[in-house]
């Protein structure tokens, strides 16, 4: 039998694109796989994730889609099954700060799952996602029960605060040049590939214009200096990747 769609989250000028999610049906073999594969998940037994594979809820979200926005209500956990997810903040003038793009294994929707809080950023799917969803009760009776998933939580949590604090670091004390070259540093480390004669390709979904809004500047001054480096031989940026050639030169132009 068809199941209704559920009703869609209010616009965001992160995206304004609105269109419904839609369920999938949940199948135990692949939950726990797809569960033995998230850190969070860490140190806890075969047994115990099939029970919790139990709780999930599937949903498709297509490319475009608000998951939630800032100020939502956080009544659930997202565990990305496939797919990428953008997070960040936004302004009714279109404005937008880029915080993360997750990917297969992440998850997102934790710190209001914690706190009972309102969501404190939006989501969007930046392409087509398949996500599985666990309740902030269900997720909260599993705290109880594993506290490896709670130490696993914390240091995600850490991480994320290093991040952010790294963020607001550079905001306040490099120029756009130094942080434009910071963000390609960040996204080598997580996504770039290394080649034999050192230089780093990330296949990176990042748009000019997202990277614009990671690094708090505009996408016109974001492209003069990628532009700049590829000038000097530093990187090269084709269509869908980025090639840093140089990788100590643009480490210096930072520090």
């Amino acid at each position: 039998m068809a199941v209704a769609s559920p009703p869609s989250p209010p616009s965001s000028p992160l995206h304004p694109t609105m269109r419904p999610a839609s369920r999938v049906d949940s199948t135990g073999p692949e939950a726990l796989a797809l569960l033995t594969g998230v850190g969070l998940f860490d140190g806890v037994s075969p047994a115990d994730l099939t029970a919790l594979a139990g709780s999930l809820r599937r949903r498709r979200y297509p490319r475009g889609t608000v998951v939630f926005v800032e100020g939502d209500p956080g009544t659930t956990l997202f565990i990305i099954e496939s797919g990428t997810v953008k997070i960040g903040l936004s302004t009714p003038d279109g404005k937008e700060l880029v915080i993360a793009l997750l990917g297969r294994g992440e998850f997102f929707g934790d710190m209001a799952i914690l706190d009972g809080e309102p969501r404190s950023a939006d989501a969007v799917a930046k392409t087509d996602c398949q996500f599985s969803l666990l309740t902030r009760q269900d997720f909260l009776a599993f705290l109880d029960t594993h506290p490896k998933v709670a130490a696993n939580l914390l240091a995600n949590l850490s991480r994320r605060l290093r991040h952010n604090t790294t963020m607001l670091q550079e905001a306040a004390f490099l120029d756009i040049p130094a942080r434009v070259a910071s963000a390609l540093l960040h996204l080598a480390k997580r996504e770039g590939r290394t080649a034999t004669d050192g230089s780093i390709t990330i296949d990176s979904t990042y748009t000019q214009a997202e990277l614009a809004g990671h690094v708090g500047a505009t996408r016109e001054s974001v492209n003069k200096w990628l532009r700049y480096y590829e000038r000097q031989g530093i990187i090269h940026w084709g269509k869908g990747a980025i090639t840093i050639l140089k990788p100590d030169d643009l480490h210096r132009r930072v520090y």
